[in-house]
């Protein structure tokens, strides 16, 4: 299952220094805007003590996390939406990624330099919002005088649906305000909405890049960002681009603990930032265990067994039979796969089971 999250910000907020914390695959990280202009794409290990702690009792040959892939794209700048800057290329790039991690610079530092001039995460996000907001309406007004002609001619359902979405969404961009504030009730809207691709209906999480006294609590700036996130049911994650560069140039996990506990921190923002990442999206983990290999398997909150044996592959949809179910508590307290079959806590599932995070499963099929 391939998960793209997109980090998007203004030029010089630190979006690349964070990147490379993030990613083997190195930015290119400079004191000017469009330093990145293709966009750099990172594949990151969603961290998880789960398996290590299975891998202690199975031994298997390899541990295999799950993963997301991180996306860092060139700067936006005021006027983007008409073109201005990189901005059509960004857009693009934004429209291919399934959640947006927005990133604000909630620091001084005269060194380097602002776009607009001085420090102001607010007026930030909005520029970013306004920009994606106007593509969003570009987008309903090319197709609205041909959905609106498929609807009066009273034959096509469909087009009638979608263009009462369409207002829907029309009305709230008109305000200001992003279309992930819309929503459906049936499945079959949802659908259809989905369908139009807009910017604002992706899950966003705001990340204040902060300075190093600020990393633990904040600042003026991320307290400011705080309150329009819960206003807007967003997350937002606060860390220190420059103390996660410093962090990711340890080498020892040993070093990077004395580190974080040196500047009272129990993990760092990276392993925050991935795991905020990866719920964004609404998504939980299925772990399977053998000799072989301990792998964690993505899937989305709400789906039944035979959904989960298809992340692993088609064919184990195709015949599902059944699911043979661990729960990793029980597991991890009687050490083996035996023990919890012997102690009556391995269940058998079947088409309707609804998998729950950190499930260990073991699928039964015929094809």
């Amino acid at each position: 299952m391939a998960l793209k999250c997109g980090i998007v910000g203004l030029p010089n907020v630190g979006k690349s220094t964070l990147f490379n914390c993030l990613s083997s695959a190195k930015a290119q990280s400079a004191n000017f805007p469009f330093c990145t202009i293709e966009p750099n794409l990172g594949v990151i290990s969603v961290p998880d003590e789960r398996l290590t702690e299975l891998a202690k009792i199975v031994h298997p040959q390899k541990i295999v996390p799950t993963t997301v892939e991180i996306v860092d794209i060139a700067g936006l700048v005021k006027g983007a939406s008409k073109g201005e800057g990189l901005g059509n290329k960004f857009l693009g790039n934004i429209r291919e990624c399934d959640a947006i991690l927005h990133v604000l610079r909630c620091f001084e530092d005269d060194n380097i330099v602002h776009v607009e001039t001085n420090i102001d995460p607010i007026r930030d996000k909005e520029i970013i919002d306004t920009e994606l907001q106007i593509r969003d309406l570009e987008t309903i007004d090319l197709r609205y005088a041909k959905v609106e002609k498929q609807a009066k001619a009273g034959g096509d359902r469909d087009a009638k649906m979608l263009l009462e979405i369409m207002k829907k969404y029309k009305e709230v961009l008109e305000q200001g305000r992003n279309a992930r504030e819309v929503t459906f009730e049936t499945k079959d809207e949802r659908k259809l909405a989905k369908e139009l691709f807009l910017l604002t209906t992706k899950p966003v999480l705001y990340i204040c890049n902060v300075d190093e006294l600020s990393a633990k609590e904040g600042n003026k700036y991320s307290e400011k960002i705080k309150e329009i996130a819960q206003k807007e049911g967003a997350g937002v994650l606060i860390l220190a681009a420059k103390i996660e560069s410093e962090i990711a140039e340890l080498e020892t996990l040993e070093e990077k603990t004395m580190f974080l506990d040196e500047l009272g921190l129990n993990e760092s923002g990276v392993n925050r930032l991935i795991k905020e990442a990866y719920s964004l999206l609404n998504l939980k983990t299925f772990l399977t265990a053998g000799e072989m290999e301990v792998k964690a398997w993505t899937f989305h909150s709400g789906w039944k067994a035979p959904q989960c044996a298809g992340v692993i592959h088609s064919d184990f949809e195709k015949g599902f039979i059944r699911a043979e179910v661990i729960k990793y508590e029980d597991y991890i307290r009687l050490k083996s796969e035996a023990a919890c079959k012997e102690a009556g806590k391995m269940s058998v599932e079947g088409k309707d089971y609804v998998v729950e995070d950190g499930d260990i499963m073991h699928f039964r099929f015929n094809v």
